[in-house]
């Protein structure tokens, strides 16, 4: 047997229909207060949920890149590291060149010159050893890093190394087998100090190169430093106008709360008020 409707008076009708768009817009503000968004979903603003999905993910996507960066730094400042420590070698070398110069006796010279190649020989090992993840830009003009800035890749940075080993086109220093180089042209100090002169020229020859190359790094640096702040400043930025568009404003949110409530039991005391008509046959039996 079918249930047979409740018919209720226009007053009660009005009040409870009142009622229920109070509750529901209640439920509303209380989901906003609770996510602090007034956009949850696509159903509540399309266009606002939609523009602001598409400022995370491309602010995810730059913080991905962002950390790409970090490492490149990393990497160029690895390079650096490894041309100061070259450079320092450099210079006992050179002191080692000319100590040699004021040498009392062929002996003397000899056991600098060992000394001296046992320097070039540190050169190459420490140039071998300045690499970072995997990448070593003292390792040869062959090695290449490429840096990405944007989320798509079309804006990019590519660094080159160089070669900074003792016998690499860079520095070009002259080595030889350890041993008695320095007076392999005769006897006594005079006779190993053109070689000795030489040698410093050459040694001041790949101090002037390395300052060009840590010039160089130095300006990668540079500009990789300035497009992470400038990346980060796009995150902050994307994120702020996602917020925009779907944060809600709390204190608004909260004076709405408190209207809602106050109308929820205005409407409640209402509709009793209505149903009092209703409840008033009852006192004829």
């Amino acid at each position: 047997m079918a249930m047979q409707p409740i018919s209720l008076t226009s007053g009660m009708r009005a009040n409870l229909v009142s009622l229920q768009n109070t509750n529901s817009l209640l439920e509303i503000t209380q989901k906003r207060l609770a996510s602090g968004k007034r956009v949850n979903s696509a159903l509540d603003d399309p266009v606002a949920y939609f523009t602001a999905v598409a400022h995370e993910q491309r602010a995810g996507d730059l913080a991905a890149r962002k950390d790409e960066m970090a490492e490149s730094i990393q990497m160029v400042k690895a390079a650096d590291t490894g041309i100061e420590g070259i450079r320092n070698l450099i210079a006992a070398a050179k002191s080692l060149a000319t100590s040699a110069l004021s040498a009392e006796t062929s002996a003397d010279v000899q056991t600098l010159s060992s000394q001296y190649h046992e320097v070039l020989k540190q050169i190459d090992k420490l140039a071998g050893d300045s690499g970072y993840k995997g990448v070593n830009f003292l390792n040869g003009d062959s090695v290449t890093h490429e840096i990405k800035f944007d989320e798509v890749g079309d804006s990019k940075l590519t660094i080159t190394g160089f070669d900074a080993t003792s016998e690499g086109k860079t520095l070009s220093l002259m080595t030889f087998a350890a041993g008695n180089w320095w007076s392999e042209t005769g006897t006594g100090t005079a006779a190993a100090a053109p070689s000795i002169n030489a040698a410093i020229t050459q040694l001041d020859s790949a101090t002037r190169a390395l300052r060009t190359e840590s010039s160089k790094m130095s300006n990668n640096l540079g500009i990789i430093t300035a497009r992470q702040e400038f990346t980060q400043g796009m995150i902050n930025v994307l994120k702020d106008g996602a917020a925009s568009l779907t944060n809600a404003d709390m204190n608004e949110e909260g004076a709405n709360m408190l209207m809602l409530q106050t109308r929820q039991a205005l409407g409640t005391t209402s509709l009793s008020l209505a149903s009092q008509a209703a409840q008033s046959v009852l006192r004829l039996f």
